[in-house]
């Protein structure tokens, strides 16, 4: 840990009238609705018995990469599924997720010179909040699917049912997930000296595609340059920082894996290094707000064109009372026809709080139409737009787009259109798998990566 946060955290001080399950003292939004009440608190309980996903000291670690990425010393890039499901705990989709967000790092390092912030949203993204608490079609109704941490997808009574035993089902696959995660990359998954992870046969299709092949070649001449003037291997090349995220809805659950640690104060959420706020329970005086402020991670917060500037610099106040570095990133996804209209009152308005604060952009959520045939989907061209208005507009207030947020998966997919194929709306059906919201594919998010640092590049002149 650096100097400078020790010194920080010597004035970071406990939430004061918290306790882990004082959240159920406030109205909590986007809650399942269980039948048997002493089944979820058993399933509770035995949850509270099992090991925590991650450790404190990583997260402690990612809190002082985010504060790095605050002072501009990092980009932070955060991506994954909308939201995962029990069926895709495989192997071959977890190394694609983490293949993709590997190789969008490395052209950003390449591209910007400087360390990216590693954090996959997987592990643990199981649980959706829903525009209503039922689905209707024709004469029946249900409640709405909430993600496989609470019920199943299918349209039927016992399916949609919330079962509390999902939330130990959605525990195991989490952390089969962080395992084999941790296992690549221990094991040298992200080692520069196998190009073989380099999947460049889309690129053919792509007019980025000398830009590319010039960036990989490049990054395999740097390597061997280091090694033949200082005669041995960084550690760096063979092995990266990797962190998940997910947005912590299910308070139960999140509940249940909160706790404290020794040679520690204080609570840590040990689900997740990350957990974030979305915009439906982003209420200041609302349940997760409440479970949020008591816990030592890094938290992310959805800022949504609905929100006002008091509304944020409350939410601010409440969750980083003590002004702590690496402590908050607020993920804003305005759309790229609001974008321009609605951030630049709310940069200033963090401004004036003083507050030591993240910028990231979400360029997914806003973007979202369905098209004629039903296809929920997004276009790449808007998603591009959005996030080159954010760099713009920060760097005119005077702030710092600090990173990215982005539902990507490693799959040959057809959910978004556009990209570097072109793919339109009669693409859709060809391969669209998304149980939510559509999702870039390993393509589009390679090609986005592209574009984000070609865009860093022009502003740094």
């Amino acid at each position: 840990m650096s100097d400078t946060l020790k010194t920080n955290l010597k004035s970071i001080t406990p939430a004061r009238d918290w306790s882990r399950d004082s959240w159920q003292k406030f109205e909590a939004l986007q809650q399942a609705k269980y039948d048997d009440g002493e089944a979820l608190a058993d399933a509770q309980a035995r949850l509270a018995t099992l090991p925590p996903l991650v450790t404190s000291w990583e997260i402690l670690n990612l809190k002082e990469q985010i504060a790095e990425a605050q002072a501009g010393k990092r980009f932070f890039l955060q991506g994954g599924d909308c939201a995962e499901v029990f069926d895709e705990c495989a192997p071959e989709i977890i190394t694609n997720r983490l293949k993709v967000l590997l190789q969008m790092s490395l052209v950003m390092v390449h591209g910007m010179e400087m360390p990216v912030v590693r954090v996959g949203r997987f592990a643990g993204q199981y649980a959706k909040p829903r525009s209503d608490d039922f689905e209707v079609r024709g004469d029946v109704r249900l409640p709405s699917y909430r993600g496989d941490i609470v019920n199943a997808p299918a349209f039927e009574a016992e399916a949609r049912r919330p079962d509390p035993e999902r939330m130990i089902k959605a525990y195991a696959r989490s952390a089969m997930s962080m395992n084999f995660v941790r296992a690549l990359v221990d094991g040298g998954f992200a080692d520069l000296h196998h190009p073989e992870y380099w999947d460049l046969g889309w690129v053919e299709h792509s007019p980025l595609a000398e830009q590319f092949h010039r960036i990989a070649d490049s990054i395999g001449h740097s390597v061997r340059f280091m090694e033949t003037v200082t005669g041995q291997t960084p550690g760096s090349v063979r092995r990266v920082d990797f962190f998940t995220s997910h947005e912590a809805l299910h308070l139960h659950y999140e509940q249940a894996l909160t706790r404290q640690v020794p040679r520690q104060w204080g609570w840590f959420n040990l689900s997740t290094h990350f957990p974030w706020i979305g915009m439906r329970t982003a209420a200041a005086d609302g349940a997760h707000v409440e479970m949020f402020r008591g816990i030592r991670n890094p938290i992310g917060i959805k800022v949504g064109p609905g929100m006002s500037a008091d509304w944020l610099k409350s939410l601010i106040r409440t969750l980083n009372p003590d002004d702590e570095p690496g402590r908050l990133v607020l993920i804003h996804r305005m759309g790229a026809g609001k974008v321009a209209d609605t951030l630049p009152s709310l940069i200033e308005a963090v401004k004036a709080t003083g507050s030591p604060v993240l910028w990231i952009a979400d360029p997914m959520h806003g973007n979202t139409e369905k098209t004629e045939s039903g296809y929920k989907t997004r276009r790449f061209a808007n998603i591009q737009a959005e996030l080159e208005q954010a760099f713009d507009i920060h760097a005119a207030c005077g702030s710092r787009l600090g990173g990215v947020h982005l539902e990507l998966t490693g799959e040959n997919v057809t959910e978004c259109i556009g990209g570097a194929r072109e793919l339109g709306e009669h693409d859709l059906k060809r391969a669209y798998k998304t149980t939510v919201d559509p999702r870039l594919n390993y393509e589009q998010a390679l090609e986005l990566s592209m574009l984000i640092v070609a865009k860093h590049q022009r502003l740094r002149g």
